[in-house]
């Protein structure tokens, strides 16, 4: 493994969207929603170790979940956890890692990648990142991975290649176009049939002088609050530095703030049977059927004439459905979500109704 070759985790988030199983105190990152036995995290961590020197993974999280990710990676020293005081998005994080990396190699060559993403076929991931890695480290690039699109998806952002410019000796490799937020269905369609459109991961790829220099072009107000911390990091007065100039930062994704305005932003394309799990219905898809169409998640679930559900029980509970169709239904110790699979989006409506009822249950 090439001694200069880094990972940044993102694992601050707090999504509720897979409530009740996610709740604020332990988000989807730390969770075995798959029911692989292991935890997201977990398996993002362990899936970068095979191409990364374990002590050059760093994890990116919230103060309140440090104890968490202690508990589920132990192996992480001190130093490789950084603590955002308050959450941001994603460019005050990367900003942040970033710059404590500049402290400890400054010829580092980075892959970032979110904590809570399915990746089906490692192999072929892990050659995809080493791919980029070495073509990043040697040029002035900042890459993403762009996923084949098999449906025309609204949860996911799209990035447009650009056929004519493709990186010699790099399969698959393109000068991007344009970038889209989340289409709606009838663009998403436009955009599959078109061939010219691969989802937009949120896996980068780059050296550090190159995210360095994007960010103090883009994002010069960030920038700046967090290269005053050059000769502050990795001592004791980071905790307290980070504390003030995160109360300052805006909250910034690097999509919008850097990636749509640089020149030099290019996408690998690849298909690794990817997902990010963002959503009860994307984890039907890439979960296993049993009969009529039921992703089964968990023990002591018994069902009768019910289809095309997702049932997940993580209790010691025994779970019996019977008439259903193309509905959620979870169970945790504490509540029971059961609701048709086309009123997801109304989750979020739920965990507010639950949590002005009592905040034990979010």
């Amino acid at each position: 493994m090439a001694s200069n070759r880094y990972c940044i985790i993102m694992a601050g988030g707090s999504s509720t969207r897979f409530w009740p199983l996610s709740k604020s105190t332990s988000p989807k990152q730390f969770l075995d929603i798959l029911g692989t036995g292991k935890t997201f995290i977990q398996s993002t961590y362990e899936r970068f170790c095979q191409i990364i020197p374990k002590e050059n993974i760093y994890v990116v999280t919230n103060e309140k979940y440090r104890d968490l990710l202690v508990n589920q990676l132990p192996e992480l020293k001190e130093e490789q956890i950084l603590l955002e005081p308050i959450r941001r998005n994603t460019a005050p994080c990367i900003a942040y890692a970033c710059y404590k990396l500049l402290n400890i190699d400054p010829e580092a060559n980075i892959v970032v990648t979110p904590a809570d993403h399915l990746i089906l076929n490692e192999s072929k991931f892990l050659k995809t990142v080493e791919s980029a890695l070495s073509y990043t480290e040697n040029h002035d690039a900042l890459m993403t991975l762009g996923i084949h699109p098999n449906r025309a998806e609204t949860a996911y952002g799209y990035i447009q290649i650009n056929a004519e410019e493709q990186v010699d000796k790099h399969e698959h490799t393109y000068k991007v176009k344009t970038f889209t937020e989340k289409p709606n269905i009838e663009l998403a369609k436009v955009f599959v049939d078109s061939g010219e459109f691969y989802w937009n991961s949120g896996i980068f790829v780059w050296n550090l002088k190159s995210i360095l220099n994007a960010l103090s072009e883009n994002l010069p107000e960030i920038d700046s609050l967090f290269r005053d911390g050059v000769g502050i990091y990795n001592s004791p007065k980071e905790k307290d530095f980070i504390a003030n100039i995160y109360s300052l930062c805006r909250s910034i994704s690097i999509d919008f703030g850097v990636m749509e305005k640089a020149q030099n932003v290019y996408v690998k394309c690849a298909d690794f049977g990817w997902s990010d799990v963002g959503s009860w219905a994307s984890l039907f898809q890439v979960s296993p059927k049993k009969g009529r169409g039921n992703a089964e998640i968990g023990d002591n679930i018994i069902t009768y004439n019910t289809s095309n559900c997702i049932i997940s029980n993580k209790s010691d509970k025994m779970l019996v459905v019977q008439g259903l169709n193309d509905y959620i239904v979870a169970q945790t110790d504490q509540a029971t979500m059961i609701i048709p699979k086309s009123n997801e989006k109304e989750v979020k409506n739920i965990v507010a109704d639950v949590s002005n009822l009592s905040k034990e249950f979010i």
